[in-house]
């Protein structure tokens, strides 16, 4: 088989496979603008008289400019912490060679291991307790279950920077502060963009600690969108619309950010 035959077939294939992952958001959008009549008589078909109103009653159900909100305040705060606390305490074990920042590095992977559910009733228990079942309370868990992961991805990234520049920096009269955030953490910028998306994608769809941990007036997305979808199960046109709302701010922020997330994917994984 000559390769410009195989060009051709992997590009069939490569076709055929977009095609199949894009037909569930294609039965979402199509249905999303029919009325109930209308999906139970077509339901891969076009809608015949497409209407917008399924999306302002579920705008309205879903509360969506106020989940949108939380969502984005909890997504956005969580990770410039993670991000910001992993990148400093893997510089701080990088670089501190000793056996206790080897059985601190250690902690951190084993931590990895422990499953959620094992520690979500203590958890939920003592943060009542505290008073901190709320917005604020929840962003300080996401810190402490994403440290893991993000410490020990830019503890491997920290390994690969030559100590010889903190050197000549500290020759130069440079702090350990100002040797991080003026050399070490620019040169993190691909790890970060790596870091950040792993914690956007699990916090942003996070439903379970959410719903232990938030009142009613801090719903994320996620969390309306389920109670929605549970009020609207006999009209699947206002439920589908209001799972179209849900994934809408995640379509949006891959189109705008794409450019800036494969460059920092494919960055780290040279490092």
């Amino acid at each position: 088989m000559s390769k410009r035959v195989k060009k051709w077939l992997l590009g069939i294939l490569g076709l055929v496979l977009g095609l199949l992952w894009l037909f569930p958001f294609y039965l979402i959008l199509t249905n999303s603008m029919k009325t109930s009549k209308g999906i139970f008589s077509s339901v891969i078909g076009l809608p015949v008289n497409g209407t917008f109103s399924n999306y302002t009653q579920a705008w309205a159900a879903l509360d969506f400019i106020r989940s949108l909100f939380n969502s984005l305040t909890i997504t956005i705060v969580s990770v410039v912490l993670i991000c910001l606390a992993s990148s400093m305490a893997a510089y701080a074990i990088q670089r501190n060679h000793s056996k206790v920042s080897n059985v601190i590095l250690m902690l951190f992977v084993a931590a990895m291991l422990i499953p959620f559910q094992s520690v979500m009733i203590p958890l939920t228990t003592i943060f009542g307790k505290a008073q901190m079942l709320n917005i604020p309370g929840l962003i300080f868990m996401y810190l402490g279950f994403g440290a893991s992961l993000s410490i020990f991805l830019y503890q491997g990234a920290i390994a690969g920077i030559p100590e010889a520049l903190d050197e000549a920096a500290t020759l130069e009269g440079a702090g350990h502060g100002r040797i991080f955030f003026t050399i070490i953490l620019p040169m993190l910028n691909p790890m970060t963009v790596t870091v950040a998306i792993l914690n956007i994608v699990w916090i942003w769809n996070d439903y379970l600690l959410p719903s232990l941990v938030l009142p009613q007036s801090g719903y994320t997305i996620p969390l309306q969108t389920f109670f929605f979808f549970g009020q609207f199960t006999k009209q699947w046109n206002l439920a589908l619309a209001g799972l179209m709302l849900g994934i809408l701010p995640v379509i949006i922020f891959y189109f705008f950010a794409q450019r800036w997330i494969i460059k920092g994917v494919t960055d780290g994984s040279v490092k």
